[in-house]
C-alpha cells in the first residue's frame, strides 16, 4: 500500500471516527468567534450610542472574516475586510459626521418598537436559516476540485450571475454618501447659513 493509499484510508477512519460530540478545534475556534460576532451583532443594533454601534459593527464584520478563513475560504475573508470594515463602516462613520450626529447617549435611537423589532427579527433569521437549509441540503462539494473560496471560482460566480446586485450595491452606497452630503448641508429655516456657504 502506497503512502497516499495509507494517508487516504487513515484520513476515512478518522471521519468515520468524528461526530457530533467530538468536535475539532477548527469547530470549536468557528463556535466561539460565532458567539462573540453574535454578540458584537445584538449590542450594534441594542446600543443608543450611534459611534459606538458603529464600532461594534467593525467587530461584527471582523468575526464574519474570521468564520470564512476558518472555513478556509480566504478570498471572502479578504473581500470581507477589505469592503465591509474598511469601506461600509467608514462609510457609516462619514456620514455620521456629515450629518452631525450626536457622539455621545441619544434618547433619539430608541423608537420603543423593541419588541416587534425582535419578533421581526426572529422570523427573518427563521426564514434565512430555513432557505440555506434547503437550498443546500443536497449539496456535495469536490473536494479534489478547484476550491469553492478561490479567487477564480468566487470571480466566475460573481460576475456570471451576481453582476446586477452587486453593481446596485454600489449604486446605493453611492446614494447614501450623497443623501449623507445633502442633509448635512440643509440648514433649518430661519437660521443663518455656515460662513463657508456665503
Amino acid at each position: 500500500m502506497t503512502s497516499a493509499a495509507a494517508t487516504a484510508a487513515t484520513a476515512a477512519a478518522a471521519a468515520e471516527n468524528h461526530g457530533f460530540l467530538s468536535p475539532t478545534g477548527v469547530e470549536i475556534a468557528f463556535l466561539l468567534v460565532g458567539l462573540v460576532t453574535l454578540g458584537a451583532a445584538v449590542i450594534t443594533v441594542t446600543t443608543r450610542q450611534l459611534v459606538h454601534a458603529a464600532l461594534w459593527l467593525v467587530v461584527a464584520l471582523g468575526g464574519l472574516a474570521v468564520e470564512y478563513l476558518l472555513l478556509t475560504a480566504e478570498f471572502i475573508a479578504w473581500v470581507q475586510v477589505l469592503i465591509y470594515v474598511g469601506s461600509v463602516v467608514v462609510l457609516l462613520l462619514f456620514g455620521l459626521m456629515l450629518t452631525r450626529a450626536p457622539i455621545g447617549r441619544s434618547p433619539d435611537a430608541d423608537s420603543g418598537n423593541r419588541p416587534l423589532a425582535l419578533a421581526v427579527a426572529l422570523a427573518a433569521a427563521a426564514a434565512l436559516v430555513w432557505v440555506v437549509v434547503d437550498a443546500f441540503r443536497t449539496t456535495v462539494i469536490d473536494l479534489d476540485g478547484a476550491a469553492q473560496g478561490s479567487t477564480r471560482v468566487t470571480g466566475s460566480v460573481l460576475f456570471r450571475h451576481w453582476v446586477l446586485p452587486f453593481e446596485a450595491l454600489s449604486v446605493l452606497l453611492l446614494a447614501a454618501l450623497v443623501g449623507a452630503i445633502v442633509l448635512s448641508r440643509k440648514t433649518a429655516k430661519g437660521t443663518p447659513a455656515p460662513e463657508g456657504d456665503r
